[in-house]
């Protein structure tokens, strides 16, 4: 038995024989720890618990620490790490394809048989986000692939479709929804339904026009006003000097829409609002569309789900007629990390489950828990505990995800190290950039961290994150996780201090 002493001696002695990896040297500049301690120890956040961490990635060195090794409720956050393991394991050429078959003969012009759209999970079909700049566009033209599709119809000869048209999602499962979502956020678009068929970011826009004082206001909705959806108008315009008071509610598993929404004398509000099962509304809208380009539909839309005989891709009778490619990978990953996505990130961790092969037979093929699953050999290759992170999501939307500073940092030192060159510019491009693009165009403008600081925000009730890279005074890249729990002060308030925690790393010289 070793004696006390010695015992003392040799855990003293333990972190010597430590992997490198294991122990960061710590190198932290006492005036960077003043003015970072100064600002998250106001007494604003006296009741709020703070994680920071900090790396030169020239060196190496721990230049900043507080909580660092604490788990934290990520928010978006957690899209860094969607983002990394998709890129890092599909590569860079990765991109969707979306089939259109038909499996019957075609016989003077008519189909003796049924369209069927086979989904690859592909979240960017028909949707209204750029990727260079992570706006929204409202102008996007979502119907273009299903007219390119009523195009090839008739180039192969069809005018008249006998049968229906079946959308086929069972690429990954049917769970619409993250684990532990909150049931009050189900109306919005930041709540989308995950599915493999997806189409125009699985929301319809929702037009709500300022009539004559007293009346209601003017409802429309797009794609075309679509029966797809029951929208029940209960709004009300007032007075042109008045502002918009939103009022919407999509009834819990149906697609009623009721519209309570205040809007003044010529005044407009535009809301997307989400639809129950993305396959169905696929196929509904594919139908409607079809028939406005002068192809009739004798059919029903359909779920796979609802027939007894799955399509057989492989046999003689299914000929693929259509195809719809999504933009590569790089731009899938930007579309999430600059408009923070949460459909597409959740689509994304799915997509691995479906496309990356894993042993793991207990995992449901094509869930998030098989996603996440193959996600952690990226996180594990970046040197984190993957004992100690727990995630249940793509997009961070649950309260369930855990994740520590110090591991954001490690994947970010591992995307910036990463053997493939186009992976590793491909996810440094995917951020965005501060008080330019995405959702940081409006962040950190004044300051040295303006133009030089890319990385990705998050924020639910209570929890706001930033982490990523900045260009510090000394030219060096500096790797950044700020996380912020349980405040109760107005969330600008702590914004404003995760930004100037990055200004002040900007600043830095070592």
């Amino acid at each position: 038995m070793l004696r006390p002493s010695l015992l003392l001696s040799l855990l003293v002695l333990l972190p010597a024989f430590l992997p490198a990896r294991a122990q960061q040297p710590v190198d932290v500049d006492p005036a960077l720890q003043l003015e970072i301690d100064r600002l998250i120890d106001a007494d604003a956040f006296s009741h709020a618990f703070w994680g920071v961490h900090a790396v030169d990635m020239e060196t190496g060195r721990t230049i900043y620490s507080r909580n660092a090794s604490k788990n934290f409720v990520p928010a978006s956050n957690v899209k860094l790490y969607t983002t990394a393991a998709a890129l890092d394991q599909l590569g860079p050429f990765f991109r969707y394809e979306t089939s259109l078959y038909v499996d019957g003969p075609v016989e003077n012009g008519i189909l003796r048989g049924n369209l069927i759209v086979r989904g690859a999970a592909d979240p960017t079909f028909g949707g209204h986000y750029h990727a260079q700049s992570g706006t929204w566009d409202r102008n996007i033209d979502g119907l273009s692939p299903f007219r390119g599709w009523a195009d090839s119809l008739r180039a192969a000869g069809i005018r008249y479709v006998d049968g229906d048209i079946v959308g086929d999602d069972d690429v990954i499962d049917d769970e619409p929804l993250g684990a532990s979502w909150s049931w009050d956020d189900e109306t919005y678009y930041y709540s989308a339904q995950i599915g493999g068929l997806s189409f125009h970011d699985n929301v319809i826009h929702l037009h709500v026009e300022g009539t004559d004082p007293g009346g209601p206001a003017a409802v429309r909705w797009e794609p075309f006003n679509t029966s797809y959806v029951d929208v029940v108008n209960r709004s009300l315009t007032v007075d042109q000097e008045q502002t918009v008071e939103e009022g919407y509610r999509r009834v819990r598993g149906t697609n009623t829409i009721d519209v309570t929404s205040r809007v003044p004398v010529g005044g407009e509000d535009v809301e997307e609002i989400t639809v129950e099962n993305p396959t169905r509304y696929f196929v509904h809208v594919l139908r409607e569309s079809l028939m406005r380009s002068g192809i009739a539909v004798a059919g029903k839309p359909i779920d796979v789900d609802d027939i007894s005989i799955k399509p057989d891709y492989e046999g003689a009778h299914l000929r693929r007629i259509a195809v719809h490619r999504s933009p590569l990978l790089p731009d899938v990953a930007a579309l999430v990390n600059k408009a923070s996505q949460n459909l597409y990130a959740d689509n994304l961790i799915k997509t691995l489950a479906a496309h990356v092969p894993h042993d793991d037979d207990d995992l449901a093929p094509g869930s998030s828990e098989r996603g996440i699953d193959i996600a952690m050999k990226t996180f594990v290759r970046a040197g984190i505990d993957t004992s100690r992170i727990r995630l249940v999501d793509g997009s961070g939307l649950s309260r369930l995800n855990l994740i520590a500073p110090n591991m954001t940092t490690s994947l970010l030192e591992y995307m910036w190290r990463h053997d493939d060159r186009l992976i590793r510019e491909a996810f440094y491009a995917s951020l965005p950039l501060a008080a330019e693009t995405g959702t940081l165009r409006y962040r950190l403008a004044d300051g040295p961290a303006a133009g030089r600081m890319r990385g990705k925000s998050g924020s639910l009730s209570g929890v706001s994150t930033l982490s990523g890279y900045v260009e510090s005074a000394g030219g060096r890249t500096i790797a950044f996780s700020i996380a912020c729990n349980h405040f109760t002060s107005p969330a600008s308030r702590v914004r404003a201090a995760q930004d100037a925690i990055v200004h002040a790393l900007a600043r830095y010289q070592p």
